[in-house]
């Protein structure tokens, strides 16, 4: 159980803004105890979409003073907001990438991306993540 706890919390730091490496700490919870692989990825899927929606949410919570102090004027928001609609949404697949990913959460919430979707392509793509790792380790081990 402290295994799981100790993912779940490196997961949801490695998320945030706050530097974290969940991916060591599921390797090594997977050499410790490799029979519960499919468990350990969803606890870490878990806590590392948890921390995308702390970010989506503080995005969310200061997008007026954040959009004014990124852009000063009106056209650059609107060209902007025109951009993001269009294309916005497709970077939350970079959502996985470390240093690159978790500021690309902040600014969907900073851009009004909407929950549902961005619930979905965060999902996907950090368990999708975090499934190539466990097979690849699980491969590396029974070789």
């Amino acid at each position: 159980m402290e295994i799981y706890l100790s993912l779940f919390t490196s997961s949801l730091l490695a998320a945030t803004l706050i530097p974290a490496q969940s991916e060591a700490v599921l390797l090594g919870s997977i050499l410790l105890i490799p029979d519960q692989a499919v468990g350990l990825v969803l606890v870490a899927s878990l806590g590392n979409v948890l921390g995308a929606v702390i970010n989506w949410v503080l995005g969310r919570f200061f997008s007026d003073s954040v959009g004014r102090r990124l852009f000063s004027d009106e056209s650059r928001i609107k060209w902007v907001s025109q951009w993001y609609k269009r294309y916005g949404w497709v970077t939350r697949f970079g959502s996985w990438i470390p240093i690159i990913g978790d500021p690309l959460t902040f600014c969907a919430g900073v851009m009004k991306e909407p929950l549902w979707r961005f619930l979905l392509v965060v999902t996907f793509a950090k368990t999708a993540r975090y499934v190539v790792l466990t097979t690849t380790t699980m491969q590396a081990l029974s070789s």
